[in-house]
């Protein structure tokens, strides 16, 4: 259920796969998408482990609605009966509000200041990094308090520079904006390696304890894969406050 999971100074990070949940095919077991034609009963439930298991309230989670772009809200507590904005990062000071973001080849980006107790939790698809929605949620995090220098990074399962093919000419303009992110896969076509370029962004930001995870979503069975599967569930990466 959780993949991986790291606390720093009393915050925390976590990562699920794609097991321990009640979703049927194509979206088996721990779907946690609410906009991926899954059964919205499912996904609560879910939703309600992932957090359980993490020791977190379920009812204390923020979540997006993301849109592949670079706008960052800054909350206080859940949307409740409000509309979940369309942003692609979120932050917060609050203590017990967990900060959540969904991917399934996308790359998830946790940011902590454990100092300055400020969180963000940010979606890096390949439009959003080029166009800066990482270095946004920092922006908006060193106007809460936050210092890149103390700033935590964890970057999660997702499609890598190896598997993520493009045309040519789609990674030309990445890399015209983000050098980093030239990449070639495995079988010698052009690519792009949205997370190499997002771990660049946050160097240049001189934010330099980041940690990046090896699983490649396309080649892991364990998570879900959008470019393998096309119909498919949601993985979340999450962020929080002691």
């Amino acid at each position: 259920m959780i993949g991986r999971r790291d606390t720093v100074s009393g915050a925390h990070f976590a990562f699920t796969d794609r097991w321990g949940g009640v979703s049927a095919v194509p979206y088996e077991e721990l779907n946690l998408g609410g906009a991926v034609g899954d059964d919205a009963d499912a996904v609560r439930a879910n939703r309600e482990l992932a957090a359980k298991s993490l020791g977190i309230d379920p009812a204390r989670v923020v979540w997006m609605n993301q849109v592949h772009g670079a706008e960052v809200a800054v909350v206080s507590e859940p949307w409740g009966d409000r509309p979940v904005p369309e942003v692609d990062a979120i932050v917060t000071t609050g203590r017990g509000l967990a900060l959540a973001v969904l991917t399934a080849d996308c790359t998830p980006v946790l940011l902590a200041d454990p100092v300055a107790r400020v969180v963000a939790a940010a979606h890096a698809g390949r439009p959003g990094m080029i166009a800066g929605v990482v270095p946004a949620a920092v922006r908006a995090m060193t106007e809460l308090g936050a210092d890149p220098a103390r700033i935590v990074a964890r970057t999660g399962p997702a499609v890598c520079g190896r598997c993520y093919e493009v045309p040519e000419e789609m990674r030309a303009d990445v890399a015209a904006i983000e050098p980093a992110a030239y990449a070639e896969t495995s079988w010698g076509t052009p690519a792009v390696d949205v997370t190499a370029g997002v771990h660049a962004q946050l160097d240049r930001l001189g934010v330099r304890d980041r940690e990046q995870s090896p699983v490649c979503t396309r080649e892991s069975g364990d998570h879900f894969s959008y470019r393998r599967d096309r119909t498919t569930g949601r993985l979340a990466g999450y962020v929080w406050l002691d």
